[in-house]
């Protein structure tokens, strides 16, 4: 029997799978055990056929039985990686290849002609063949670079079979595919500096982004909402190294990977339709696959118009605002799935949008802004931190000069610094923004003096705030200190904090 080793996704991580190959004498067998789904048992005639063309002996000998068993047999094997090991195995097991598999990770899909193909999921698969203790890894041409992102690890892309072979049997050396940098250079975002007017909604962007905050934007159409939502992923300060593996392990299970180079070095920015359904929001299907939630992980998720959202996909939110990682739950078993992001959202006052424009009639019914206001509940609004008004803008605003890039560059510095001490104040915690502490967090490191309690006090009796908003409040307002350079919280913080509460409370 020859085993050889690969890998299967499940979730955002991976499992590695122990390919075992058995070849006896006997009535012609081809038989792939272990639990195996259609995909892999399709991979029977590429794999005959490929290895036909390469000029080896297939595995369609009338006196051959070959078993291949996928260990563990508990858990579903999916998608066409498989093809490579079993090849290999059998090429082994049927003596036309000689080599130690032991310490080497093999992923792969076969073309008919003994060609490798590119395959979704490389990065967990390698990070759980290291942890396994896995020197080398043999992957696809175009899944090499990710695979590279981990350390101790030598990957070698091999374009066919018969290149590989000659890798593992001495004849000729692959070269190794060396660990990718991070890009450098700013991405492509919209710079906030040219958004002319709009100075409250501005500032509130400016608080989300230094402490993560959760942020909606309601006003007429045409008054700036989208723009200043897709200006929030470049006040965002770049990810860390460790955020980049994160974002980029998404990408790689989500398939999304393959046009984006190897190591994802920006932020996520997520806008899906109002038409999504609530599994390609939250994540699920049949393999369990990341949603947007998840797509958006350490990024912005953005959600225009925010009512046109069907009522359930909406509801479904509340979790992973809440708890910062979505759970899904089918028969099989239970995955979870990180999302901590963003949330920006806009939506219009009214059906026809011009109930607080005062250059517009509006010609809604009462009912019918009732009923369109009732399509986004009271919890989910309790889940966003700063709620901005938006009005139309001065027209001496719109003629105004030219943008400064300079003022984005100081406030991107001013967010940057704002980070950096709340990163100093929970360096014993796994907090790492503001908007994520926990009560215990907030307890401990968001103390109020006399006259910051008073002032709060008083606004929650008198504006009948839930205690949800009473605590986020006071988020709020530590990543306002945070922007003033200020060690602790003071009244004005509070005072300003108080401004973005949700609009029911006013």
């Amino acid at each position: 029997m020859i085993a050889l080793f690969s890998a299967q996704v499940t979730g955002l991580d991976a499992t590695l799978i122990n390919v075992e190959v058995d070849l006896s004498p006997g009535l012609h067998v081809f038989s792939i055990v272990g639990l195996a789904d259609k995909e892999v048992q399709e991979s029977r005639e590429r794999i005959g056929v490929a290895i036909r063309a390469i000029g080896a002996r297939p595995p369609h000998k009338k006196s051959e039985r070959l078993i291949v068993n996928l260990a563990p047999a508990d858990i579903r094997k999916e998608g066409p990686a498989f093809d490579l090991p079993i090849a290999l195995g059998y090429l082994l097991a049927s003596g036309q290849a000689r080599f130690d598999p032991a310490g080497k990770l093999f992923i792969g899909e076969l073309g008919l002609d003994g060609s490798l193909k590119p395959v979704v999921g490389v990065l967990p698969m390698a990070i759980a063949a290291r942890l396994a203790g896995a020197t080398a890894c043999y992957v696809p041409p175009g899944n090499g670079a990710e695979a590279a992102l981990i350390e101790g690890l030598t990957v070698k892309e091999a374009p066919n079979i018969p290149a590989l072979l000659d890798d593992v049997e001495g004849r000729r050396a692959l070269p190794p595919i060396s660990r990718p940098e991070p890009p450098h250079g700013a991405a492509d975002v919209f710079d906030i500096s040219l958004i002319h007017g709009q100075e409250h909604a501005k500032r509130a962007l400016v608080i989300a982004a230094a402490g993560g905050h959760n942020i909606l934007f309601q006003g007429p159409p045409g008054t700036g909402k989208t723009i200043l939502a897709r200006a929030l992923a470049g006040l965002l300060p770049p990810p860390t190294e460790d955020e980049m593996i994160e974002i980029t392990k998404i990408a790689s299970v989500a398939g999304i990977l393959r046009d984006r180079g190897a190591l994802v070095a920006t932020r996520p920015f997520r806008s899906p339709h109002h038409s999504a359904s609530a599994v390609a929001v939250t994540g699920g299907g049949s393999p369990p696959r990341p949603g947007e939630v998840t797509l958006a992980h350490r990024g912005v998720l953005f959600l225009d118009e925010l009512p046109e959202f069907p009522t359930h996909v909406l509801e479904s939110l509340r979790q992973p605002l809440e708890d910062r990682m979505i759970t899904v739950a089918r028969a099989a078993g239970t995955i979870s799935f990180p999302a901590d992001f963003t949330l920006i959202a806009s939506m219009n006052p009214c059906p026809c949008g011009n109930l607080s424009n005062p250059r517009g009639n509006c010609i809604c019914a009462p009912g019918a802004i009732a009923r369109y206001r009732r399509r986004v509940s009271g919890p989910l609004l309790d889940r966003i931190d700063l709620h901005i008004e938006v009005g139309p803008v001065a027209s001496e605003k719109l003629a105004a000069d030219a943008a400064d890039p300079s003022q984005g560059i100081a406030i991107r510095a001013q967010i940057a610094a704002a980070r950096d001490h709340a990163l100093k104040r929970f360096a014993r915690s796994n907090c790492r923004t503001n908007a994520a502490m926990s009560l215990v967090e907030l307890k401990t490191f968001c103390p109020l003096d006399a006259e910051s309690r008073h002032i709060l006090q008083e606004a929650y009796d008198r504006l009948g705030m839930s205690v949800r908003t009473y605590y986020r409040t006071i988020k709020v307002a530590r990543t306002i200190a945070d922007l003033a350079a200020s060690p602790g919280i003071r009244s004005e913080h509070v005072l300003e904090a108080l401004q973005y509460r949700p609009m029911g409370e006013r």
